[in-house]
Parts: structure tokens; C-alpha cells; sequence
């Protein structure tokens, strides 16, 4: 009689990043809608002037700006009566960084600057180097699998378990499964800022990443003799 045995595999890769991606916005505020307009897109234009020569320099991978958004509102006091208007003017920015010497250096200069916040720094990899980290996590998931499928065969005096069913993790069941499938996430710790609209630190030296992968699996082991 056969005994089926059910296991979840996992598995983590640990790696240094290799981009990052910064997180920055553009903006002023006040009561003439003409000067804060003028005053915001300088320092709009003067950020996409110095990214287009980093690009240029092969510092960026790529970055990305959005349009100035223009809007007007008239804010509260404490009192319940209403201020008079306030024009407000902004804008998103996104720099990934290829050259991680440079971020530290280059965030200190932005951060100091007038209608410029630093919100955030998400620590990245290539395209091609997580793929190749995922791939060995997937397949560290499957093997952690089999050893502990293996463990309780051998516990229970059965003998080597055959892999039935694999799938993603939580995936797995008896109607529906998915062969040979791994499931990987990414957890990327940002030693600066982390997401965007987060509040911004000193420190520059990033975490490393860590790749995960879990599966489940399901094993039949035959009974000895």
C-alpha cells in the first residue's frame, strides 16, 4: 500500500543589487500661481537636463518624468474659515541608477535642492541576473522538497518517494494541479527610503535582496516488504 506525503519546499537566494531606482518629487506651492508655476518648472527642467547628461555618461539605466500637474485649492485654519488660494505644482521623476557609486553622492546634491524630495530608493537586479537567481531558488525549492519527503518516507519505513504533484505554493490540490511549477518572490530591504513615498535616511549601502521560492509537492512512497 502506497502513502502519500505531502510537502512544501523552500528555498532563498541571497544577492547584492545592481540598480536602483530613485524615487523623486517635483513641486512648489504658494499664493501666485504664475511665479510657483515658474519657479517649479526651472528646477523640473534642471533635473531632466542633469538626467539626460547621466544618461549620456551611462550612469542610468533609464529614468522616466511625468508632466507638471497644476491645481489650485483653498486649505482650512483651525477655526473652520477658509484660507485664501494656494496653487500647487508637481511632478514625478524616476531615476534607476546602473552606477550604485554614484547614488549616495547624487542623492545628497538632489535632496538639498529647492522643490526636489527624495522619496524612496528601491533596490534592484537585471532583468537577466533575476532570472538566473530566481531559476536556482526554484530549484533549491524542489530539492528541499524532495529531502523532506525523503525524511519521512524514511521515517515511516517506506520506501524512496516518487514526486506525484508539484505546484506553486498554495496551488496544490487533487483537481487541479501544476507540474513542475515554482513559484519565486523578491524581497528587496532598501537601505534608503525603501518604497516610494517613504521617508528618506543617511545610509546609501543597500541590503542584499532576497530571492525566494516555495513549492508544494505531494510524494507516493510504497510500504517495504
Amino acid at each position: 500500500m502506497s502513502t502519500l506525503i505531502s510537502v512544501t519546499g523552500r528555498a532563498e537566494e541571497r544577492v547584492a543589487p545592481e540598480l536602483a531606482a530613485v524615487f523623486i518629487g517635483v513641486g512648489g506651492s504658494g499664493p501666485e500661481r504664475d511665479r510657483v508655476l515658474r519657479d517649479t518648472a526651472a528646477a523640473h527642467e534642471q533635473l531632466l537636463a542633469e538626467l539626460r547628461a547621466l544618461e549620456t555618461d551611462g550612469l542610468l539605466q533609464r529614468w522616466s518624468a511625468e508632466q507638471l500637474r497644476v491645481w489650485s485649492h483653498r486649505p482650512w485654519n483651525t477655526e473652520g474659515r477658509r484660507l485664501p488660494l494656494v496653487h500647487e505644482v508637481r511632478a514625478d521623476v524616476q531615476v534607476v541608477f546602473q552606477d550604485l557609486d554614484r547614488v549616495g553622492e547624487w542623492l545628497a546634491d538632489a535632496g538639498a535642492r529647492d522643490f526636489l524630495t527624495v522619496n524612496g530608493v528601491d533596490w534592484r537586479l537585471t532583468d537577466a541576473t533575476l532570472a538566473v537567481v530566481r531559476e536556482r531558488a526554484q530549484r533549491a525549492a524542489v530539492e528541499d522538497a524532495v529531502a523532506k519527503a525523503s525524511v519521512y518516507a524514511d521515517a515511516l519505513g517506506a520506501s524512496r518517494p516518487v514526486p506525484v504533484e508539484l505546484a506553486d505554493h498554495g496551488m496544490l490540490s487533487a483537481a487541479q494541479a501544476a507540474p513542475m511549477a515554482a513559484m519565486a518572490r523578491m524581497a528587496a530591504p532598501a537601505a534608503f527610503g525603501g518604497a516610494p513615498g517613504g521617508a528618506p535616511t543617511t545610509e546609501f549601502a543597500p541590503a542584499d535582496l532576497v530571492i525566494e521560492a516555495r513549492v508544494d509537492a505531494r510524494f507516493a512512497a510504497e510500504a517495504k516488504g
